[in-house]
């Protein structure tokens, strides 16, 4: 029987009372593609911080290749192969692929005098051993965030790494770049190198994993063969709460006028002819790979990126939509994939970030703000979206993920929106937070408001839209009503056309 590559047995750490992970065990043999996952707050993070040593148990022992350490330091763990790949990657931006990739081996050799022949042979001979080719010349704030995590692997693998340890890998790559991360981490199976692999995205948990091990409030639930898991089982044990996995019910009114209408949009080098209508009460949702235009034709009905030519009605009547402010006046909002950089005031209160964008209705007669009618319309948003908070006075930076995308939705709620523009609405959010947002979005359906949903992941497309519009090379290549069409059939239908785009 082959002796496991690392073993943590009993591990416990306290975070100022705080009891963030709870006797947790786990086995990691080598070769093994192992998935860490559990919602945020379940102590992942601080798992594999105490693997890389950065954070010291309070309790347990730690047991890599046979050797016991009770309090692992970083420079043990690197030694003894493990190497973690965080989702900032650590890269030089300024640097080349090749140099990214040598350097930490150039330092420890203590060479003095740089060979450019040795950096390219050092690059070349880690990429190859992935098979896979990459522009060695190319600075790294150049090439996508995909590459950038090939080259974060090679540089692990030139430290002879024996356990990549991976934190949510394919946040923000598309579904061919996360085919070809997994064909990487098959092939380092191949080579007897392991994998712990975290992340939300439990379709390629599903896909990739040979053993999952779940987390839920610092305590773990269970360790089990990717065989017997499924779905709705593996996010039954990450929340202890049945997800609703019921599929959007729309029922088009009788004479129910176009709410939204998009008639031959073109703007060069991103989308061209882009037509379709949004009804009262309507989910659409617009899929396909990065770069398909779908984020570019959102910005356009948002005034972000002036189209060069076409129409856009509102309420059947033409509008010209060349600012933010225009499109908010008419009634559209926009939720960005980037919430934290694009959608919120991270440092500014809970409440400032709801009220931001509706500010006359709490400014007294001499225009001053009124905090008292500020605070009491903060806080009917928050209680209307049932988000859960502090104090309203806390900094949003300080909310989970979820709760963070319910303030950005309760800011546009307060514009009274006619349309929702929501692009990657549950992009790093855990499966029961996930749920909820998808919840809340139906309800605003139901309420009459026009919805278009942007999304990379084919089941949120699927349950939450009845139709959908499939977009490659800027074009929309196919509209789809959701009762004629399968997961397995759409996700087919993508990867297709990504192919063909690619050709």
């Amino acid at each position: 029987m082959t002796e496991d590559f690392l073993k943590i047995q009993n591990v416990s750490k306290f975070y100022a009372g705080v009891q963030a992970l709870d006797n947790v065990s786990m086995t990691i043999g080598p070769g093994e593609i192992h998935c860490l996952v559990g919602e945020n707050g379940s102590g992942k993070s601080t798992l594999i911080k105490i693997i890389a040593g950065v954070v010291a148990p309070n309790g347990g022992e730690i047991i890599i290749q046979g050797k016991s350490y009770k309090n692992l330091r970083p420079i043990d763990s690197i030694n003894e192969g493990i190497q973690v790949i965080y989702q900032d990657l650590s890269l030089f931006p300024n640097l080349s692929v090749a140099e990214n990739i040598s350097l930490n081996q150039l330092i420890e050799e203590k060479k003095k005098i740089i060979n450019w022949k040795e950096v390219k042979d050092i690059a070349s001979s880690v990429l190859l051993t992935i098979k896979k080719e990459l522009d060695l010349k190319e600075k790294v704030e150049n090439i996508s965030i995909a590459n950038k995590q090939l080259v974060a692997i090679c540089r692990a693998l030139l430290r002879n790494a024996k356990l990549i340890i991976m934190d949510e890998p394919t946040t923000a790559i598309t579904k061919k770049e996360i085919d070809k991360l997994l064909s990487v981490i098959l092939d380092l199976k191949e080579s007897g190198i392991s994998t712990l692999f975290v992340s939300h995205k439990l379709s390629e948990v599903l896909q990739i994993a040979e053993k999952v091990t779940v987390l839920r409030d610092g305590k773990k639930v269970g360790d089990y063969n990717a065989g017997e898991l499924d779905y709705d089982n593996l996010s039954f044990y990450m929340s202890g709460k049945k997800i609703d996995r019921s599929v959007f019910d729309y029922h088009e009114g009788a004479d129910q006028k176009t709410l939204l209408e998009v008639k031959d949009l073109s703007k060069k080098g991103q989308f061209k002819d882009i037509s379709f209508k949004l009804r009262p009460g309507e989910i659409i949702g617009m899929i396909g790979s990065l770069g398909s235009g779908r984020t570019e034709v959102a910005l356009s009905l948002f005034g972000l990126n002036k189209p060069d030519s076409g129409t856009i009605y509102m309420n059947e009547e033409p509008v010209k939509i060349n600012s933010p402010r225009k499109a908010i006046s008419l009634g559209l909002c926009y939720l960005p994939e980037d919430r934290l950089n694009q959608g919120l005031f991270l440092r500014q209160s809970i409440q400032n970030n709801v009220v931001v964008t509706n500010l006359r209705k709490i400014l007294t007669k001499s225009k001053l703000l009124n905090y008292s009618k500020k605070h009491e319309y903060a806080k009917m948003w928050i209680d209307e979206l049932n988000i859960n908070v502090p104090s309203l006075e806390v900094a949003v930076q300080a909310l989970s993920g979820g709760n963070q995308q319910r303030v950005v939705i309760a800011k546009w709620l307060a514009t009274d929106p006619k349309v929702f523009i929501l692009d990657s609405p549950t992009v790093g959010i855990d499966v029961n937070s996930k749920s909820n947002i998808h919840n809340l979005i139906r309800q605003l359906a139901r309420k009459g408001i026009g919805v278009i949903m942007i999304s990379d992941e084919v089941p949120e497309i699927v349950r939450n839209c009845n139709r959908i519009l499939v977009m490659a090379d800027g074009r929309i290549v196919q509209e789809v009503n959701t009762i004629d069409i399968t997961e397995d059939k759409l996700f087919d239908l993508v990867s297709s056309n990504s192919k063909n785009s690619e050709g």
